[in-house]
């Protein structure tokens, strides 16, 4: 009864502070374009930094660790739990919950990877130098997704999803789940599976597919996950082994392929030192020689890749040399966030023109290349990159049967084409009566 009464009061004293917490009714996006979107009450979940609000409710003063404890004991049970359960409990003095949040009630904060700085200095400093890589990367996860012209243009709900995984970059419970920050958690692949999953980076399939992954499967429930990520304390890797290789919390420094999705001189000073980093890394458990054969294999796979792509993109340009692409660049609706494509319609093909920013208002021959670039082609890297021969062989089967399918409709396109010239019949997109009333009211 105690306890029941004790819950009833501090509830009474908290829901109000809870509904007159969030966004100020103003907020504004952020970003490239920052002017064009207005952020979604969950931004303050996932950008804390720019966007939490402190609670203003009805309890005031200034908490010791000990007094939140206590309260919170009967108010959020399970977050007390994980907390007494972390590292932060167990050392002398305990972290204790102003270390993070404040201890002015009337002004406590979500902790970003800044406030984690404070305490864990080497870490931020690590995640910080990757921006010096470009994308991609955990540090411009956020950056990236709020500088693109789709995600100004969409409705918040529907782009929480992305921000669910991008917000890696503006705070650390990604992959630390809060309370706890579990290290043994963190370290397993199913931490990063939980965002490193689906068709435009099927790390997930790669992984398990793999030796290393199918080893983990059989019996990575026997493994001790709190042993640091140290030669000989796992049978096989798991992600953060290779990739934040003795907790480095900076992961992009051995990316030699840029996700599979742009094509890289492996000859380049810079690549060759993320080479020599590789090297060392697969040196913690294998001879000198099947490295070398590891990325001679990448390497091919690579070229076989890129050479199917690179004839598929001469010919869709083919295609639009000869004003064959259909509905035409300048037959779209226009891109009210696009001032270039409004002015100079254009067909972007490829990566270097930009296709990554195009795909939403294209044809169906561009959309089709797209998917063979950024699905296809990346489940060949990505199983390739993890040693899953099977998987990258068959998303190379994909890509010939993508590319034949493609190189059919540009014939049909150019049949049309010929048609057209002979004036023997006008397509419904050009010309008609439902044409023109889309035309009036897009």
């Amino acid at each position: 009864m105690r306890f029941a009464h004790h819950f009833l009061v501090v509830w009474i004293l908290i829901w109000p502070g809870l509904l007159w917490s969030g966004l100020p009714e103003h907020a504004r996006g952020t970003g490239e374009y920052a002017h064009d979107w207005q952020p979604d009450p969950m931004h303050e979940y996932w950008d804390p930094g720019r966007y939490h609000q402190p609670e203003t409710g009805p309890v005031e003063g200034m908490f010791t660790g000990a007094e939140c404890v206590e309260c919170h004991t009967a108010l959020t049970p399970g977050i007390v739990k994980d907390w007494r359960a972390s590292r932060h409990a167990r050392v002398d003095p305990p972290v204790q919950c102003p270390a993070c949040h404040g201890e002015d009630h009337q002004k406590l904060t979500f902790p970003t990877p800044q406030t984690c700085g404070t305490c864990h200095p080497q870490r931020l400093a690590q995640m910080e130098e990757e921006k010096k890589y470009g994308f991609p990367s955990h540090a411009l996860a956020m950056e990236r997704v709020v500088d693109s012209k789709q995600f100004a243009d969409k409705p918040k709900a529907e782009t929480l999803s992305c921000l669910q995984c991008h917000s890696v970059a503006t705070k650390c419970d990604s992959c630390h789940t809060r309370h706890r920050f579990d290290p043994a958690e963190a370290r397993r692949p199913e931490a990063c599976i939980t965002c490193h999953s689906g068709p435009p980076h099927p790390d997930d399939e790669a992984y398990f597919s793999s030796p290393h992954g199918m080893r983990h499967t059989k019996d990575h429930k026997t493994w001790d996950w709190n042993k640091p990520l140290r030669p000989g304390n796992y049978p096989v890797p798991g992600c953060a082994y290779c990739h934040m290789r003795h907790g480095n919390h900076q992961v992009a420094d051995k990316g030699v392929w840029k996700f599979g999705i742009r094509q890289i001189n492996p000859g380049t000073a810079e690549n060759r030192i993320k080479r020599k980093r590789w090297f060392e890394t697969c040196a913690d458990c294998h001879p000198p020689d099947v490295a070398f054969n590891f990325f001679r294999d990448l390497d091919r796979e690579r070229t076989r890749a890129w050479a199917r792509l690179y004839a598929v993109e001469r010919l869709l340009k083919e295609l639009r040399s000869d004003g064959l692409l259909r509905p035409a660049a300048k037959d779209r609706p226009p891109d009210k966030l696009d001032l270039l494509a409004r002015w100079w319609p254009r067909a972007r093909i490829g990566f270097y023109e930009g296709q990554a920013s195009a795909f939403y208002n294209v044809g169906d021959i561009e959309r089709d290349y797209f998917e063979m670039w950024y699905f296809s082609n990346t489940g060949a890297f990505k199983g390739m990159a993890h040693g899953a021969v099977t998987m990258s062989q068959r998303f190379h089967d994909r890509l010939r049967v993508e590319e034949e399918a493609i190189t059919q409709r540009a014939q049909r396109l150019r049949d049309l084409g010929t048609i057209m010239r002979d004036g023997e019949v006008e397509p419904l997109w050009t010309r008609g009566t439902y044409t023109r009333f889309n035309q009036e009211r897009n």
